[in-house]
C-alpha cells in the first residue's frame, strides 16, 4: 500500500492572516472601520435626513432626538453629512491608493526586472519625485487640478507612490538573482511574465501592508486639501470641508458639534486603519515566523 501523503502545511498568506486574527489590535481596529463603513453605506435606509436638506428653524440647533448630532448654520444635518462625508472620504483614499499602488508596483517592478538602463532611468525619475517639497507639490497640483472628488483622487495618487517603488525594487533585486528567475529568462520569459508571474507574487505583502497604511494617509491628505478649499467643494460633504465650514472663533466656542463629529469621525477612521495596518505589518514580518 502506497504511504499517506502527509497534510500540507499553510501557506505564507494563511499563516499571516492567521497572526492577524491574534492581534486584537489590528481586530479592534477591523471591527471598528467594519461599523463605520456599515453605518456610512446604510444610513439612507435608517436616517431620515439628507445631507444637504436645509431646516431654517433648525439652524445651530443643538444635538437631540430629532437631530442627534445637532445642525449648522444653515440647518443641515449634522450626523448625515458625517455619514455622507465619510462616504467621499472613503471612496478618495480607496481609489487613490490603488492608483498608486499600481503605479508604484509597475515602477518598481521594472525598475527591478528591465535591466540597468531602465533601473537608472526610474531610479532617477523617482529620486526627482521625492526632491520636490510634498506640501508645495501637493498645493500646486491641487490649484491645476481644481476642486472635486476626481481632481483630489489625481493628486493624491500622484504623490503617494514614490516610496512604494523603492520598497518594491529593494525586494525585486533580490529575487531576481534566484534561480528560478533566471531559468525563466534563459527560457525566453518576458518582462510581463517576470512582473505578474514572479513579481507581483513575491511583492503582495509590501502591497497589503502599504495599502492598508496609505489609506489612512490619504484620508488625512484628502481632510487637509478640502480643509483648505482645494479638495471636495461644498455643498459635498467631506470630513475636512465640514471641518473648514467650522474654523470660525464663533462655531468653536458656540456650536462644537459641528466640529467636533466631523473631527471625531476623522481621528477614529484614521486610528482604525492604522491599527489593521500595524497588525498586517506584524503578521507580514517573515520574523514573525521564528516566535
Amino acid at each position: 500500500m502506497l504511504a499517506r501523503n502527509p497534510a500540507r502545511s499553510p501557506g505564507p498568506i494563511v499563516r499571516s492572516l492567521h497572526r492577524f486574527l491574534l492581534n486584537r489590535t489590528g481586530l479592534l481596529g477591523l471591527c471598528m472601520i467594519a461599523l463605520m463603513i456599515a453605518a456610512i453605506l446604510s444610513y439612507p435606509l435608517w436616517w431620515s435626513f439628507k445631507p444637504n436638506d436645509i431646516d431654517l428653524i433648525a439652524m445651530n440647533a443643538q444635538p437631540g432626538p430629532t437631530h442627534w448630532f445637532g445642525t449648522d448654520g444653515v440647518g443641515r444635518d449634522i450626523l448625515a453629512r458625517v455619514l455622507d462625508g465619510g462616504r467621499i472620504s472613503l471612496l478618495v483614499a480607496l481609489t487613490s491608493t490603488v492608483i498608486s499602488a499600481i503605479i508604484g508596483f509597475l515602477i518598481g517592478a521594472v525598475s527591478a526586472l528591465a535591466g540597468r538602463f531602465a533601473d537608472a532611468v526610474t531610479m532617477r525619475f523617482v529620486d526627482l519625485v521625492m526632491t520636490l517639497p510634498p506640501v508645495i507639490f501637493l498645493l500646486v497640483l491641487a490649484s491645476i487640478a481644481g476642486t472635486g472628488i476626481w481632481p483630489t483622487v489625481f493628486v493624491i495618487s500622484l504623490l503617494s507612490w514614490p516610496l512604494l517603488a523603492r520598497m518594491v525594487r529593494s525586494r525585486l533585486l533580490e529575487l531576481r538573482e534566484r534561480d528560478f528567475v533566471m531559468a525563466a529568462r534563459g527560457m525566453g520569459a518576458g518582462l510581463p511574465h517576470l512582473l505578474f508571474r514572479h513579481g507581483l507574487p513575491n511583492s503582495i505583502d509590501i502591497l497589503v501592508v502599504f495599502a492598508t497604511l496609505q489609506i489612512a494617509n490619504a484620508i488625512l491628505l484628502e481632510a487637509g486639501l478640502s480643509f483648505l478649499g482645494l479638495g471636495i467643494a461644498p455643498p459635498a460633504a467631506s470630513w475636512g470641508n465640514m471641518l473648514n465650514a467650522a474654523r470660525s472663533t464663533a462655531v468653536l466656542e458656540q456650536y462644537p458639534w459641528q466640529w467636533l463629529f466631523p473631527g471625531g469621525f476623522l481621528v477614529l477612521a484614521v486610528l482604525a486603519i492604522n491599527f489593521i495596518g500595524d497588525g498586517l505589518r506584524d503578521a507580514f514580518d517573515p520574523r514573525a515566523e521564528l516566535n
